[in-house]
């Protein structure tokens, strides 16, 4: 099931352009143009759909349209935006578009059509954006706030983090009472402040209502190698984290794609 943040993000890039083929041009984009090694569908999915990418692009959009980094030719025909990915030569992929000149009667018409997803190098694109590529999106303003700081101390909010959150729990832990449920939250959460305190490349950071936050591991069941949670945690202050929810490991990881692909041994699409 899809938030109400992500339909707002789908119905903002389809309010800009028209897609004629958009599962086809997602499918060109995941399997042709784009660096290969990025896994754009869920484990476990047995026909490649790309959610992730269709996720990424939506909410990349949005992030784009907020730093005015939309670029269009001074008589509005054409319009591209850097979509942040790159092809295996680390070359820069544009979202190219038209201006959309067949409106449909009793329909919200968008102002673009989508022609392609191209190159930098490409020869139309540069034939109109030679001098005016826009550039990536800026998700944050400090490279420090990437890193979990082990000097920091983490204090979460136990109780929101249950209360807001069971369903994303574990079966196995859904129908322990909350006094249960807290206490082996507490014990996963003692546990993973150990090991990021030791290695703080467990902290993936993830981009979410216009800020940076790192996610943790959350190990839940017992003699499982594989976390169940990610703890959401951000900054209070200089010297104190906070944590008052948790993500399935999708939603984590949709989340901390927006900003780059998650290097860690955890996270995993």
């Amino acid at each position: 099931m899809k938030t109400k943040s992500e339909n707002k993000a789908k119905q903002e890039l389809f309010k800009f352009a028209f897609f004629p083929k958009y599962h086809d041009a997602i499918k060109y984009l995941a399997e042709e143009l784009a660096d290969k090694e990025d896994d754009w569908d869920f484990s476990g999915t047995k026909t490649p759909t790309h959610a992730i990418l269709k996720n990424y692009l939506e909410h990349m959009f949005r992030k784009l349209q907020h730093e005015k980094k939309i670029h269009f030719t001074g008589d509005n025909k054409y319009a591209c935006f850097n979509t942040g990915l790159v092809t295996d030569n680390w070359e820069e992929i544009y979202a190219f578009f038209e201006q959309y000149n067949k409106p449909k009667e009793q329909y919200d018409n968008p102002p673009f059509c989508f022609k392609a997803f191209m190159k930098k190098s490409n020869r139309e694109l540069l034939a109109q954006f030679h001098n005016n590529l826009p550039e990536i999106a800026d998700f944050f303003q400090k490279p420090e706030d990437l890193i979990f700081n082990p000097k920091c101390e983490l204090i979460p909010e136990i109780d929101h983090i249950i209360e807001d959150n069971k369903e994303r729990f574990p079966v196995h832990m859904q129908n322990c009472d909350n006094a249960e449920m807290r206490r082996k939250l507490e014990g996963a959460i003692e546990e993973v402040k150990r090991k990021v305190k030791t290695n703080y490349k467990i902290a993936v950071p993830q981009y979410f209502n216009g800020r940076i936050q790192l996610l943790l591991p959350l190990c839940l069941t017992p003699n499982s190698k594989n976390p169940d949670l990610a703890l959401v945690v951000h900054k209070l202050n200089d010297t104190i984290y906070t944590a008052r929810t948790c993500l399935t490991l999708k939603m984590a990881y949709n989340n901390a794609r927006l900003i780059v692909k998650p290097q860690s041994s955890w996270l995993k699409p």
